[in-house]
């Protein structure tokens, strides 16, 4: 008989953040697994790019869609939603990061959070 691995219930949000942000064609995903790291302030980060503010937009507000239709989940905050640059989707457990482009590599957060388990999402 086998065993049967069940995905924890952020690893399922995890999950469904991602699938929004391939609804609208986000860039460069990646997964960090922060549940390793001593003073962690979640289990996971999902990042990605867009590129250009109507894009980061588009990307948050898929993820909000998605996420709510498929789990009955809102996230606790956003932030970030009137400059589109760098928004924050806090689901509590996991948070979702969706960037403009440049402002990903100038807050560079993978390498911040570099001693995580990296997951590149193809897209």
């Amino acid at each position: 008989m086998s065993k049967k691995i069940s995905k924890s219930p952020s690893e399922i949000l995890c999950g469904a953040i991602v699938e929004g942000m391939l609804e609208n064609k986000a860039n460069e995903i990646v997964v960090l697994d922060l549940r390793e790291l001593d003073g962690a302030i979640t289990e996971f980060f999902v990042i990605c790019s867009g590129d250009s503010d109507t894009h980061v937009d588009g990307i948050s507000n898929s993820i909000c869609k998605h996420v709510r239709k498929n789990l009955k989940e809102k996230p606790w905050n956003i932030e970030g939603k009137t400059n589109s640059d760098w928004v924050l989707l806090d689901y509590v457990n996991v948070v979702g990061h969706v960037f403009y482009k440049e402002k990903r590599s100038f807050y560079d957060i993978e390498e911040l959070w570099s001693d995580a388990t990296r997951t590149n999402i193809p897209s």
